[in-house]
């Protein structure tokens, strides 16, 4: 039989073995890589909103129904903390102390900041930068719910004379982050505040 007389063959299909890989198989990779891309945003998510200080209401309970606090009340401080005490638990704040079962007094706020460290030719190479927060939570007894207290934050940064501007705008940075850092300590120990024996 001559070549021209042979029987024409059909290609044979590869068959995919449990070796080959997915992408050649056209498997599932794409929708694996869906989800995992899924996941990943999702935390990213949820690290993005924790370390914006939002807390989800009724997520924070605390021994007293009614809260007032005391303080200077344009403090940056004293706006924030009552804005996150708004924001988390079932607590009312009172707009007055009678009204209120417990009396949250910030009794002082101080920022400070020193030299940390100098260079080999005496030039400042580090700041210190420190925040202190006394209060104390009592009824409108004088009975204390919670004994006075202090948070007391610090953090340094590196300074450069040729990046003055850049370094300013670091240390506001660092003072809102202290402050911050300083109102979510205070709730957290409002969290074990008691009522006081009459």
């Amino acid at each position: 039989m001559s070549s021209s007389e042979r029987p024409a063959v059909a290609p044979v299909a590869p068959v995919a073995s449990a070796h080959t890989p997915a992408r050649a198989r056209g498997g599932d990779a794409p929708p694996r890589r869906a989800a995992v891309a899924g996941l990943v945003c999702g935390l990213v998510l949820a690290a993005g909103i924790t370390g914006c200080g939002f807390r989800l209401r009724g997520d924070v309970t605390y021994a007293f129904s009614t809260l007032y606090v005391s303080g200077p009340p344009s403090a940056p401080i004293v706006v924030e903390l009552t804005r996150t005490l708004e924001n988390g638990g079932e607590t009312r704040l009172a707009k007055a102390p009678a009204e209120a079962q417990a009396i949250l007094e910030i009794t002082n706020v101080v920022d400070d900041k020193g030299v940390l460290s100098l260079s080999s030719g005496g030039r400042v190479r580090e700041y210190l930068l420190t925040k202190r927060v006394s209060f104390n939570v009592h009824d409108g007894a004088g009975r204390d719910w919670l004994p006075a207290g202090e948070i007391s934050i610090r953090r340094s940064y590196t300074f450069n004379e040729s990046e003055v501007l850049a370094r300013e705008a670091q240390e506001q940075r660092m003072l809102r982050e202290m402050q911050t850092d300083a109102v979510q300590q205070i709730v957290r120990r409002l969290q074990a505040a008691k009522k006081p024996v009459a």
